[in-house]
């Protein structure tokens, strides 16, 4: 057989992920410049939106303004080839609030600050860019270091990103409705949606957001509500469509509004289906009283879903006799995570499989799950190396260099 040739050598590292390829570029000199080209750089990019994440980030789910320890795990069978360097994972405990996450970058919240300070960072190559604070946050002075951010991050096929922050208009605190802001990367300035979110009665959880048919959807909250003429009497979905502006309900299964105002409910959404997948959709998950119920959306127009699983958690636990499940997931579109004490649990909807992922070292009542795929994503002029924390430095990109393979990984 004869031997590659260096475009198909190419071909084949753009297909892996970035921690695979960076054990590659310390074997060959030829190879050792590879993640910083951009040709290459873009080429894995592009092949990585063909791949599923590969691991994911855990924190506390406390006020956005504390430092918190900030955890990576790699998911079952991704263990070997995909990860961060441990520098990165340190800057992100040290200065960072995790807020969203999108195709190889995530946002941040710079803590231990008063003002809001936000920034784009891909861990894997180390890499971080702050991003203009929106004009709202600056006026008059006021300290919001524990505002609740309403903000979401979508990076798309190409080579820039997109961020959506949604907040309570000064004039109409009463108001239903939430503005809207778009931060370009290629423009590099927030420019204003003329068309408002209107998000109902409930208070929506933004820090689980789910792209679908050009769309952005988040979840009610399932607190009691005494209106019972209300038609947000119970738990519902709202998006909003990036292109024309407009809110639109979707109601959740009616099994899944029974007993939702219980104290012991609480619900997520998340994307369902995996990365190639045409049809992807939107699942809607339902912890009430230890058990798991799971529904997927079927009919996008008419709010029809189809449930999938219902299971208790001492039925996949079944080491502990008393278990609280912090929190959870649903990964890839078919992996059902979730944290209890001291580990991490996956459940395949698929074929039912039950793992043991990881351990885990909170101590805090609620975690949060951010899915991660290690890329050499880039994100624009300006990009600097991870300092080692932003108490450091400030707000300007750090100047360290790049640590060696050995240091990193």
């Amino acid at each position: 057989m004869a031997p590659l040739s260096h475009d198909e050598l190419l071909e084949i590292f753009s297909r892996l992920p970035a921690k695979a390829i960076y054990k590659f570029t310390s074997t060959s000199k030829s190879f050792s410049k590879l993640p910083k080209e951009t040709y290459f750089a873009s080429k894995q990019t592009q092949n990585s939106l063909l791949r599923d994440d590969t691991c994911f980030f855990i924190q506390p789910d406390i006020t956005q303004s504390y430092n918190v320890h900030v955890e990576f795990h790699p998911l079952p069978g991704e263990e070997l080839s995909s990860g961060v360097p441990q520098s990165s994972l340190e800057f992100l405990s040290n200065s960072a609030k995790i807020l969203s996450s999108s195709n190889g970058l995530i946002l941040c919240r710079a803590t231990g600050e008063n003002e809001v300070k936000l920034f784009i960072t891909n861990p894997a190559t180390q890499s971080w860019l702050p991003i203009p604070t929106p004009g709202e946050y600056k006026q008059n002075g006021t300290s919001i270091g524990a505002v609740d951010l309403k903000i979401v991050l979508e990076c798309d096929d190409k080579d820039d990103y997109l961020v959506y922050l949604f907040y309570d208009n000064l004039v109409d605190w009463s108001s239903s409705n939430l503005d809207c802001k778009v931060y370009h990367s290629n423009e590099g300035v927030w420019k204003s949606k003329q068309e408002r979110f209107f998000t109902g009665s409930r208070k929506l959880k933004f820090d689980m957001p789910v792209h679908h048919r050009g769309a952005v959807h988040f979840i009610s909250d399932c607190f009691p509500s005494w209106n019972k003429k209300s038609p947000y009497f119970r738990p519902y979905i709202m998006s909003y469509n990036f292109e024309s502006g407009n809110s639109r309900m979707l109601r959740v299964p009616k099994e899944a509004r029974k007993g939702s105002h219980d104290l012991t409910c609480d619900m997520g959404i998340f994307k369902w289906g995996k990365a190639t997948d045409p049809n992807q959709s939107i699942c809607l998950v339902r912890l009430r009283k230890h058990v798991f119920t799971i529904w997927t959306l079927t009919h996008y127009e008419t709010s029809e879903w189809r449930r999938v699983l219902k299971i208790k958690v001492k039925a996949m636990v079944k080491d502990h006799p008393i278990i609280r499940v912090k929190g959870y997931a649903v990964l890839n579109g078919d992996l059902l995570v979730f944290a209890t004490e001291k580990k991490v649990y996956g459940c395949g909807l698929n074929d039912m499989r039950i793992q043991e992922i990881c351990d885990h070292e909170f101590d805090f009542n609620v975690l949060r799950f951010t899915s991660y795929k290690d890329t050499l994503r880039t994100f624009g002029t300006g990009a600097g190396t991870l300092p080692l924390s932003l108490h450091t430095c400030g707000t300007r990109a750090g100047t360290l260099p790049l640590p060696s393979h050995k240091q990193c990984w």
